[in-house]
């Protein structure tokens, strides 16, 4: 009996435009103030769900991801987040339209479709949009909010992954000076 085992090339990955020197720091040293958690840095960092903003970041990024933080645990609904910022449950260009709203950078939800051609070409210092017809997801700060989840399969809606994605086939675009 024969076995052929196919192995993947390694796709590229949506990874944070800078690299900082607090990376190298073992433990972060956390600043929860509240619901306003920081993190010393330039990198945004993942606890229980819940993401640090940097200090370093523009205020427009921390309240971003504080934002993000409210809906976190929402469920996953079609069309979700596009009849208004606040919903019951948010799809993928509804939860990354309300970061966007938060970073001061949106003022009504769009579709993947649309973000496609939003802001400017390329990664942006602090917040990347990829996008592609059907899905988009951004990086913001050094972690990925995505709607998909690749770990379990089952826990979808609004959340924060620290591992990037495959980003063949997605126009990368930003806001404009983030």
């Amino acid at each position: 009996m024969q076995v052929a085992y196919y192995a993947p090339r390694r796709a590229p990955r949506a990874e944070s435009v800078e690299q900082d020197e607090q990376e190298a720091q073992p433990i972060p040293q956390f600043e929860n103030n509240g619901s306003h958690p920081m993190v010393p840095g330039n990198r945004a960092v993942l606890r229980n769900g819940v993401a640090y903003a940097p200090s370093n970041a523009p205020d427009s990024v921390k309240h971003a991801i504080w934002a993000v933080n409210t809906i976190r645990n929402r469920p996953y609904v079609w069309g979700g987040g596009h009849g208004s910022f606040h919903d019951y449950g948010y799809d993928c260009s509804g939860t990354v339209s309300f970061a966007l709203h938060y970073a001061d950078a949106l003022s009504q939800p769009l579709p993947s479709s649309d973000l496609r051609r939003y802001g400017e070409r390329g990664r942006g210092r602090w917040i990347t949009v990829y996008s592609r017809r059907g899905h988009t997801f951004a990086m913001i700060a050094g972690l990925r909010l995505d709607t998909t989840d690749f770990r379990y399969g089952t826990d979808v809606g609004p959340r924060w992954h620290v591992d990037g994605r495959d980003t063949r086939g997605f126009e990368a675009r930003h806001p404009t000076k983030l």
